[in-house]
């Protein structure tokens, strides 16, 4: 039981500094800070320190670092003069960072003959500004699960009775709403790159937490609500811990 959150880090190394374009409040709101909370409830866990526009780890080498603002949702990011050292230099923390994913991934596949990985994200639902109406609930759940590299057949189960607990927990006095590949089509390139090696040895759950767990104008969180996210999801990987054995000892 593998829990990540690859895109919990705000620090970016000094000697890139002089190129960043985006201010310090804007760049917090568009990482996922404080999904490291959850990270206790894994076997194993990782936590990357550095922000995901120094290096996105969930995105292909090529497109790790972007000058280009289409590749950041409009937001520039990086000013288009940042000198390809500097890219390159963030290109080799997202080498090491898949070679040390895939010797781990490979000891815990040749002693337990599979792994489970959840990769801890979130998102916001407040774009239009602090006091604006927040995006609908119909394509925004509170909580959205990626699963679009398992094997519905071996792991559906296991799926619907995670998401199953993962309700039973109330925050702030309502069931979260719990959805599956609601928001995009894939789970990004971390989860495509460990099936695509480990095939069905590695069932990969994303979870996106939306951003009601805080204030993501002003940074302030509700800690309450996170404990609450955090009981639901202590449930949820222990029936997912169940499944696994039970799929285990049926030989699937």
């Amino acid at each position: 039981m593998i829990i990540t959150a690859i895109h919990a880090g705000h620090g970016i190394r000094p000697e890139m500094l002089p190129w960043l374009a985006i201010g310090e409040a804007e760049r917090l709101r568009e990482e996922d800070p404080l999904t490291d909370y959850f990270l206790g409830l894994g076997d194993s866990m990782l936590r990357v320190n550095r922000s995901r526009f120094e290096c996105d780890l969930n995105r292909s080498r090529e497109k790790a670092v972007s000058t280009d603002p289409k590749d950041t949702w409009g937001l520039k990011i990086w000013n288009r003069d940042l000198p390809d050292e500097q890219i390159e230099k963030s290109r080799r923390m997202h080498d090491e960072f898949y070679a040390m994913i895939r010797s781990h991934c490979d000891a815990m596949i040749a002693r337990f003959g599979r792994i489970l990985l959840f990769d801890i994200h979130s998102y916001n639902h407040r774009r239009d500004g602090a006091h604006a109406a927040a995006a609908p609930l119909a394509e925004n759940p509170d909580i959205d699960l990626g699963a679009t590299t398992m094997n519905q057949d071996v792991y559906g189960d296991l799926l619907a009775g995670f998401a199953e607990e993962l309700r039973a927990v109330p925050v702030r006095g309502q069931p979260p709403r719990v959805g599956v590949n609601i928001r995009w089509e894939d789970g990004g390139n971390f989860p495509e790159w460990l099936h695509s090696i480990y095939g069905d040895d590695a069932c990969v759950i994303t979870l996106e937490y939306k951003k009601s767990f805080m204030d993501e104008w002003t940074g302030e969180a509700n800690i309450l609500a996170l404990q609450a996210l955090r009981e639901g999801l202590a449930r949820a990987v222990e029936r997912a811990r169940l499944s696994l054995s039970a799929l285990s000892e049926s030989g699937r």
